[in-house]
Formats: C-alpha cells, structure tokens, sequence
C-alpha cells in the first residue's frame, strides 16, 4: 500500500491544499512491475489538479522452501529416480506458485544407504530458496540364483570336495553379489549317487536366493 504523500513531490497552491488522494493506492501479487497511480490535489477552494507517477512494485520475498524425507526403491537394472514432487513437504510463495527442481535425482547401486538431496524452490519472480531432504535407497530385489549339476570323483581316501563357483552357472543381481555359497561341499563314500545341494546366492543388499543342483 502507498499513501499519497509517497507519490507527491512537492505539491503547492496560493491559498492552500485542502486534500491529496492517490489511486490507485493498494496493490498485489499481479502488480509486480510498473503501475501509473493518479494524484489529486484539491485546494481549501476545491480547485483540484492532478498528475501521474509511476509505482514499481517487487516481490523480494523469497519463497519457504519445505522438504520431506523418502524412501525409493531401485529397479531391476539398478536404477532409481526421483522427481522433485517426491521431497516436496508443501512449500510456499507470498505470490502463489513455485518451480520445485531436485539434485541429483536419478541413483544407482552405488547411492545404496541415506543421500542428502537439494530442493530448489523458485518464485515467479525469481526469489529462490533451498532445504535438503535425506533420500534413502533400498535395493529389494533378490539375485537371480542359477544352478548346474556336476559330477565329482572320489579321491585315494574315499572323499570330494566341491566349491560354489562349480555349482553356479551365471547368477546375477541388479547390484553386486557379496557371496556365494553351497551346502553340502563335502562328500565320502556314503554319498556315492546323486546328492541335493543348495546354492546361496547373497547380494550386497542382503537379499538371498537359492537353487539347487544335483552334483
């Protein structure tokens, strides 16, 4: 809001000035930019003369910028995004809509754990803000465990012994496998024939799968 004296810039009568009046005088949010207000000047004889003065008005209030906390899950490949919706906790402007940007926005197997990410809150008029939300990503996916029969000789003292590596044939994870392992890895003359064993297959996430063989 202004008040005429704002605009008047040294206003004078013979006699007298009984009023000075501006309008308009009260602006908003749409008026950001240049507006041309009207004085009036009205003497103690109600002689009145006018004149116009320009009133710039500015939005330098910068927005508040809200976050909120998220967990995200990656996909089969690994991957995971987001978009700046997703840590938006209700963010505000004194002049209504915002522009909301995220950094970094896309993860992978490498941002497994709690990650700091930025929100940029932009004004109409360009006032900018910032708050940071902590983006935890969850790998859920188990490995792909992958099996193969093998057949084993007995040694001089009548026993074998296998590895995890014999048994599998190729498992995958969408991240990286921490270890593998197989149960039973012992054999003796008991176990002439076929024998069941199971292959664990444990990604760095700890998500397991299993498949068996016939070694």
């Amino acid at each position: 809001a202004i008040s005429a004296t704002d605009v008047n810039n040294g206003s004078s009568d013979n006699c007298g000035i009984a009023s000075m009046v501006v309008s308009p005088n009260a602006f908003n949010c749409t008026n950001v930019g240049t507006n041309t207000v009207t004085l009036t000047v009205t003497d103690v004889n109600g002689n009145s003369s006018t004149c116009t003065a320009t009133v710039t008005v500015e939005d330098n209030v910068n927005p508040t910028a809200s976050c909120q906390d998220i967990t995200v899950l990656l996909d089969a490949a690994g991957n995971a995004s987001i978009v700046a919706a997703d840590i938006d906790g209700g963010s505000t402007d004194n002049c209504g809509s915002v522009t909301l940007s995220a950094n970094p926005g896309t993860f992978d197997c490498s941002d497994l754990g709690v990650n700091t990410v930025t929100l940029t809150v932009t004004d109409a008029n360009g006032n900018v803000s910032t708050c940071t939300a902590d983006v935890t990503i969850e790998d859920n996916i188990a490995p792909n465990a992958l099996c193969q029969n093998i057949t084993v000789q007995l040694d001089v003292a009548g026993n074998a012994s296998i590895t995890a590596g014999q048994i599998n044939n190729g498992s995958t994870d969408n991240c990286t496998i921490q270890s593998i392992t197989v149960n039973p890895s012992t054999f003796d003359c008991g176990d002439v024939g076929a024998n069941t064993v199971t292959l664990t297959v444990t990604d760095v996430a700890g998500n397991v799968s299993t498949c068996t063989a016939t070694v």
